[in-house]
């Protein structure tokens, strides 16, 4: 299916605006790495928010939501669903800190935090990890799934679109810093939620609503769980009952004080109401407004290409089905803006990994550790030479993979056993740089446990038994299980370490809880900081956490009933969500209502 002249206009417009929109913005990411990287700090709440929202909605996420709803059903989706509780952690209890800290990327928080050389180690093995290893896995997928797309509605040869990817990624992004990609993930968000919204509403068009949608599913498709919002145990085997209940229970953990890109935005915002309201927005905008266009998309593909007769490229890789749908869906000019919102999809992931990455690589390896005191300008300039070497190794990342979701997976096991670690590490004085070390190490050696079994298989010190046993836990069916067990392994291995070392000196400890003020269990030191106001108690936080979870969740949930032809339950979860907002932004208010005076000068 090849697009006619309409559809190209569409996407020439879009493209040329995104451009100017690059350039605009270029002079005012010139003066300093703190203009580049975290726009001067003068971002509003509702701009970061989007940003933050915009970069979820990469090209990858159609793609695997469709491919989850055709394999398992709806509930495949918690997947990330389970997400939206960490990212309400992050709203209460770590957005503000974050701002308080004053820094240009997550990796400089370790310094802040911890002393010495231990701290200098992590910093700099932290930004390659976070920065080079698991960003280019994300730009991977993200460039995978474009491949993917062009293949079906372009015809493209995946080199080709690589190569175009490529370039269109570092266009705005070397010349503008965090103001242009803010900026123009503005347009990309509003552009991508429109495409997909109305491909959705053309499919629900198509069957006659969602009551006749779902009727048609229950009728003629072979999958009795594809209807399912939550998994019903009948439908499941006990291996997947088991993994979806650790992951609701566990898992959310690891969001909880949100990745170094959403970190990035909120240092970039005015101040800490103007963070936490950021956050607020993103975790509904980014898991209720996005969601449910996606997974009628899903649904419809199960009609229009039922799971029994797909062709066989469809059959091999599902994940073929969103741009399949579009390609049989949607007439010319609107399926113009639907490859423009995929673009723009792209666009706005793309531009946030390679800032974010570059941020990591300038600020944290090539300034902390390579040339300390050179000017502003010059850094800024590395920082451009960063994007470049970042968006090289993403191509040929994207290169070597083969499927998005088992990309998503992989990344979910390398950062679960720093989970808890990262969480506790600003509520508790006793945790130190060697408790962090242990966790990443820990992780990555885990996650990649097969491997080392293989090695030791290939010299003769593994049976032939013991690497089929390690081969079956290693198989996608045990993904998220073992992801809880490096969560859990990690988590005792950083603890035994932390009180088997020294913990840091106190004069840094006190720096650190005076310029943060993170309350929690700081007992020595606060004792020794009897003017330090850490703010609201933690039982109103929590109460805070609650609503917030119930408001999102309730949301997601209503819409997904109503979108499913269960009107009545929608419904009333919509009211119930109505209430839950109401209540959450209430407190949420109450909580960044006074600023403790001692911490005035950080704002």
């Amino acid at each position: 299916m090849q697009l006619v002249t309409l559809d190209w206009v569409v996407v020439a417009v879009y493209g040329a605006i995104t451009v100017l929109l690059g350039v605009w913005f270029t002079r005012r990411a010139s003066g300093s790495m703190e203009d580049f990287f975290v726009a001067g700090r003068t971002l509003p709440w509702w701009l970061a928010g989007t940003s933050i929202a915009a970069t979820w909605f990469a090209t990858d996420a159609p793609l695997v939501v469709s491919s989850l709803v055709r394999q398992e059903g709806i509930f495949g989706n918690w997947l990330w669903w389970y997400e939206a509780a960490g990212v309400m952690m992050l709203v209460f209890f770590y957005a503000r800190l974050w701002r308080r800290a004053r820094i240009i990327t997550d990796a400089e928080f370790i310094e802040l935090r911890y002393a010495g050389r231990p701290a200098a180690l992590l910093r700099g093995f932290s930004a390659i990890y976070q920065g080079v290893l698991k960003n280019c896995v994300v730009m991977g997928w993200v460039m995978l799934a474009m491949v993917k797309f062009s293949q079906v509605l372009l015809g493209w040869d995946p080199v080709f679109t690589l190569l175009i990817c490529g370039i269109l990624a570092v266009i705005y992004t070397v010349a503008s810093g965090l103001w242009g990609v803010v900026a123009t993930d503005l347009l990309q968000f509003t552009t991508g939620l429109i495409g997909t919204m109305i491909l959705a509403g053309i499919v629900l068009y198509h069957f006659g609503g969602p009551a006749e949608m779902a009727r048609g599913i229950q009728d003629f498709h072979d999958n009795p769980a594809t209807l399912d919002i939550f998994p019903n145990p009948a439908n499941l085997s006990s291996l997947e009952a088991v993994s979806f209940f650790l992951l609701i229970f566990v898992l959310w953990t690891r969001s909880g004080q949100g990745d170094g890109y959403i970190a990035q935005r909120l240092f970039a915002t005015r101040n800490e109401k103007q963070s936490l309201l950021a956050a607020f927005w993103f975790c509904f905008a980014g898991v209720v407004l996005m969601t449910w266009p996606w997974i009628i998309v899903g649904l419809g593909s199960v009609l229009v290409f039922p799971v029994a007769t797909a062709s066989p490229a469809l059959a091999a890789d599902p994940e073929l089905a969103y741009p399949m749908m579009i390609g049989e869906m949607m007439p010319a000019g609107l399926r113009g803006l639907l490859v423009a919102s995929f673009l723009a999809a792209f666009m706005s992931t793309m531009d946030t990994h390679l800032c974010w990455g570059a941020s990591y690589l300038t600020n944290d390896v090539y300034r902390r550790f390579m040339r300390p005191n050179k000017s502003e300008r010059h850094y800024v300039v590395a920082s451009r030479a960063g994007v470049l070497v970042l968006v090289t190794l993403a191509i040929i990342t994207a290169w070597q993979m083969e499927s998005i979701e088992r990309g998503w997976i992989y990344v979910i096991e390398i950062t679960a056993g720093i989970a808890v670690v990262w969480l506790l590490r600003w509520y508790w004085w006793r945790v130190n740089a060697w408790a962090e070390i242990s966790a990443i190490v820990g992780s990555f050696m885990v996650a990649n446990g097969f491997i080392w079994a293989k090695l030791l298989a290939a010299v003769g010190l593994l049976s032939g038994n013991a690497l089929t046993a390690v081969q079956t836990f290693y198989s996608s069916d045990w993904g998220i299980v073992r992801a809880v067990c490096i969560l859990v392994f990690c988590t005792l291995v950083w603890i035994v370490v932390a009180l088997s070392t020294k913990p840091d000196a106190e004069e840094k400890l006190i720096e650190f809880y005076r310029r943060v003020r993170p309350g929690g269990w700081w007992g020595p030191i606060a004792a020794k900081c009897p003017d330090i106001d850490t703010g609201p108690s933690a039982a109103r936080k929590w109460m805070a956490f609650g609503l917030g979870v119930l408001f999102i969740w309730s949301s997601l949930l209503g819409v997904g009933y109503v979108m499913t032809g269960r009107t009545p339950a929608g419904v009333a979860l919509l009211a119930l969500s109505a209430l839950a907002a109401a209540a959450t932004i209430a407190v949420a208010l109450k909580l960044t209502a006074a600023v403790p005076q001692a911490a005035t000068h950080n704002n």
